[in-house]
């Protein structure tokens, strides 16, 4: 059965005119869009040149304690002057104010002492006189020291020998002194060496214009193994 419709009903017809009015809504919305201008915002610059508030600092003042007064020194010298004997009538002068002292002043003394000046003799080498031991030169005094002499045992058992210097001073009263030891091959050779020469008996002293003088020494003392 074959339906019927009336031609006014029939769409198809006002195709074109519909398509023509949604173009013209399409094209006024669009003028539209663009002509309308949204309203301005305005938005404030921040300053950022800025700085730190600074704040103002307060001083703080501290009272100056004054330190405790030191009491007074007065210089007062010493009299050292001789003492005379006067009689009980008899004014005395003198020229300190004791107005000046209380109980608080300190008194501080003043004394000169003069240093005495150490002269040291003069040691000689040779002299016109010289010292004598045992009634002998040097050469027998070196025969004493060598049968004085106690081989040091440790010296001995490392076969240690050798010839020690030592140099003294014979005193003006025949003493031994100044006792140095030069050159050495050990320790404990010069060590009996030096206690040899501390128990030498007195010298006849050496002279120079017939006066006692200090007369200097150079000894070798000799250290062999025998086999």
């Amino acid at each position: 059965m074959e339906i019927k419709k009336s031609r006014k009903a029939d769409l198809q017809n006002k195709r074109g005119l519909l398509l023509e009015i949604g173009l013209i809504v399409a094209l006024l919305a669009v003028i539209v869009a663009f002509s309308y201008t949204p309203s301005e915002h305005r938005i404030d610059k921040v300053d950022l040149n800025y700085g730190p508030i600074e704040e103002e600092m307060i001083d703080i003042t501290i009272q100056d304690q004054k330190p405790p007064e030191m009491p007074k020194k007065v210089e007062m010298n010493v009299i050292t002057d001789m003492l005379q004997v006067v009689t009980n009538d008899t004014k005395i002068t003198t020229d300190v104010d004791f107005a000046e002292f209380d109980e608080s002043t300190e008194i501080v003394q003043q004394v000169v002492v003069k240093e005495e000046e150490i002269v040291e003799e003069e040691i000689f080498v040779t002299a016109e006189t010289m010292p004598s031991f045992m009634g002998g030169d040097l050469g027998v005094f070196r025969n004493w020291v060598q049968k004085q002499l106690n081989y040091p045992p440790i010296a001995q058992e490392n076969g240690i020998q050798g010839k020690v210097i030592i140099q003294f001073v014979v005193e003006k009263d025949g003493r031994l002194t100044n006792v140095q030891v030069l050159s050495t091959p050990d320790r404990s050779l010069s060590e009996e060496a030096v206690r040899v020469l501390q128990l030498s008996p007195r010298w006849s002293p050496g002279k120079q214009r017939n006066q006692p003088v200090r007369i200097k020494y150079t000894l070798p003392v000799d250290f062999r193994i025998q086999n």
